[in-house]
């Protein structure tokens, strides 16, 4: 691994929606916690800003403690919407969070941020440091307006997938392509098994049901872990096909849901939207366990090159059922599994992903310090000087 150079001060803007701890919300806050801890063990100090319970919290400034969502009736909490008056009061602690930086710019050399909302983007051009926003979503309208792109943006950008970056391009916002990446020594090596596995959100769009549909079409068992997001979603399209080999675990911790993956014989990965990465299929991927997947977003790019990844046509249970039996055949393969896991260590270690980001924000840094010279020589100018008069 290179040295590292001069460690930097990061602060860190995680979205408004769930603390940054395990079980981990989703793949958006899984990404977050695991590139936190890999900066500080790399010698940064990063400053997170994040919802109340989250983990790495200490040693920061209050006004980077953000409130939690809370649920009155828990029945109603869905990941689309928030309780009345949470994000007005969500969004006004942010604000609070981004005057602190601006007020202590010269105790940061960067902004790292994962906001889905506008602030951080107005912010940018005060803070006095660079900002560099990580896209992890389709184009949101809060952010947009926010950029308001008029030639300059007002922030770096990053895509988690060339899909998405293609989608943020039509908009008007250029972004460089980083994948994201996962702790390859926590998502360590299966033995493989017999059953099926689904992991992450519970919610319409992740396609839960039409994994059921599948392995009951398969004639496999099927563990379903992971956060119910959609509650009446989880009542109606997921609750009555429990039982009878469909089983449902809840979330679980990093170490638990690694485990469980890495002694299934095959991941299904369902989204019926278009995903905009697909961390779950990097980290079964990992476990040396197959994935058989609806082939939509940025899907293809996690899976690309690797003979352990099935796609097909998004919604086509029937291929589906039929890809996971098929991939199922060499699943106890101990030589294919660690072939399978070998494809994402070049690909998606958390190390090697480090190393690109430092590199993004130092060449960020050295940039925002030629422009800041470059407005100092120019502020020291004086324009009656018949030296620099245009002719």
């Amino acid at each position: 691994m290179r040295p590292l150079a001069s460690p930097l001060t990061i602060a860190m803007i995680a979205p408004l929606r769930h603390p940054i701890r395990q079980p981990h919300a989703g793949g958006l806050e899984a990404s977050i916690w695991d590139r936190v801890r890999t900066l500080r063990h790399r010698g940064h100090r990063v400053v997170l800003c994040a919802v109340e319970g989250s983990d790495y919290l200490e040693g920061g400034p209050d006004e980077f403690v953000l409130p939690a969502t809370v649920w009155t009736n828990p029945s109603d909490a869905t990941d689309s919407t928030y309780p009345d008056g949470h994000l007005e009061r969500a969004l006004g602690a942010l604000e609070g969070a981004l005057a602190y930086i601006a007020a202590h710019s010269d105790e940061f050399d960067v902004v790292d941020n994962h906001c889905l909302h506008g602030p951080p983007l107005d912010a940018a051009p005060t803070l006095g440091i660079p900002v560099i926003t990580t896209l992890h979503t389709p184009p949101l309208p809060a952010m947009l307006a926010a950029n308001a792109f008029t030639g300059e943006p007002k922030s770096d950008f990053l895509a988690v997938s060339g899909h998405t970056a293609a989608e943020w391009g039509l908009a008007g916002i250029p972004a460089r392509v980083v994948h994201n990446a996962i702790d390859v020594d926590r998502w360590s090596l299966g033995t493989g098994g017999p059953d099926l596995v689904w992991f992450g959100r519970v919610v319409p769009e992740k396609g839960t049901h039409l994994a059921v549909q599948a392995a009951r079409l398969a004639g496999r068992s099927l563990t379903i872990a992971g956060r119910i997001g959609d509650a009446d979603y989880f009542a109606d399209e997921i609750a009555p096909h429990l039982g009878n080999g469909i089983d449902y675990v809840g979330p679980l911790r990093q170490a638990e849901l690694a485990a469980l993956v890495g002694r299934s014989a095959c991941a299904l990965v369902t989204p019926m939207w278009e995903e905009p990465f697909g961390l779950v299929i990097a980290e079964a991927l990992a476990t040396g366990t197959p994935v058989a997947a609806f082939d939509t977003g940025g899907v293809a790019e996690v899976a690309a090159g690797s003979d352990a990844c099935a796609l097909v046509t998004m919604g086509d249970v029937e291929s589906l059922a039929a890809a996971a039996d098929a991939l199922t055949v060499h699943a106890g393969s101990g030589r294919r599994r660690r072939r399978t896991r070998e494809g994402v260590i070049r690909r998606f270690s958390l190390d090697r992903r480090a190393v690109e980001l430092e590199d993004l924000f130092r060449a960020a840094i050295a940039r925002a310090a030629l422009v800041d010279s470059g407005a100092a020589r120019a502020a020291t100018v004086d324009p009656l000087d018949p030296a620099v008069v245009p002719a």
